[in-house]
């Protein structure tokens, strides 16, 4: 059994936070051949990694002795909360974090079958291997150095946490907006199409008058659409970098406007 303090618990959420920061980093900037700060937070954490975790180590407890059965509890655990987040994140933020679409047996984007074999695996190689040097560095420190420990990374995680959010909001937001230009745009520029192809002998003043009322429309339009993707906070730009697999159902050609804007855009000194 795992006897542990609250702040104990906590600091095992940060270090395996971190522990799934790294290994998901490493994945994805090899794959993507460059560097890639993985994850929603700007800081070298990733809480999916960290929950997901300490929830592992809960529902292994009453088979710790059967590896099949920690395997097995630790698939359906990890799937269920894979599952969970992606659909509350997608909920808030219009934008799918990650998106298994292209696996074989997957469901909506957000689980798939060869990512559920591999939970498993991980709950095996924690609670087998990982988890007891971590265990024993945990034990090792003192109350006041865990205690001190914890609430300087608290503090650092929720602000960090609070801004991720807000900005990702922001960021949903932007999309939408983008989107609803960009439906705008198209049906304003078909009406200019129309009117343009009437052929008349000579445009009555009321039609010279509503082209130009169109022409103004489009160039505001236009406008707010180059505002939107010329002003991209340092987080969106992080979630934007960060997240190159992230696709958003309904917002999809806004938010590869502004992935592209945010590759090409470097950050300001």
């Amino acid at each position: 059994m795992y006897h542990y303090s609250f702040l104990q618990w906590l600091a095992f959420f940060y270090i395996y936070s971190f522990f799934g920061w790294i290994f998901e980093s490493s994945y994805v900037s090899v794959k993507n051949r460059r560097l890639v700060n993985r994850g929603f937070l700007r800081l070298p954490l990733l809480p999916l990694y960290g929950t997901g975790a300490v929830m592992m180590l809960w529902v292994s407890l009453p088979v710790q002795n059967h590896l099949s059965l920690v395997y097995i509890s630790g698939v359906i655990a990890a799937t269920i909360l894979e599952y969970i987040t992606g659909c509350v994140m997608e909920h808030l933020f219009k934008i799918k974090y990650w998106d298994y679409s292209d696996q074989r047996f997957q469901y909506k984007g957000y689980i798939c079958l060869s990512s559920s074999i591999a939970w498993g695996f991980l709950t095996i190689l924690l609670t087998e291997i990982l988890h007891r040097p971590v265990s024993d560095l945990v034990l090792h420190l003192t109350l006041p150095e865990l205690a001190a420990g914890v609430c300087i990374i608290s503090v650092f995680f929720v602000c960090d946490t609070f801004q991720s959010v807000r900005e990702a909001l922001k960021l949903g937001q932007t999309l939408e907006s983008l989107t609803q230009l960009k439906t705008e745009l198209e049906e304003l520029q078909v009406q200019l199409a129309l009117l343009k192809a009437e052929t008349t002998a000579k445009l009555s003043q009321a039609k010279e008058d509503r082209m130009e009322d169109l022409n103004l429309r489009i160039q505001h339009l236009t406008n707010k659409r180059r505002e939107f993707t010329s002003h991209i906070s340092f987080y969106h730009r992080g979630l934007l970098k960060g997240n190159p697999s992230a696709v958003s159902k309904r917002f999809n050609a806004a938010l590869s406007e502004l992935k592209d804007f945010a590759a090409k855009r470097r950050t300001p000194k």
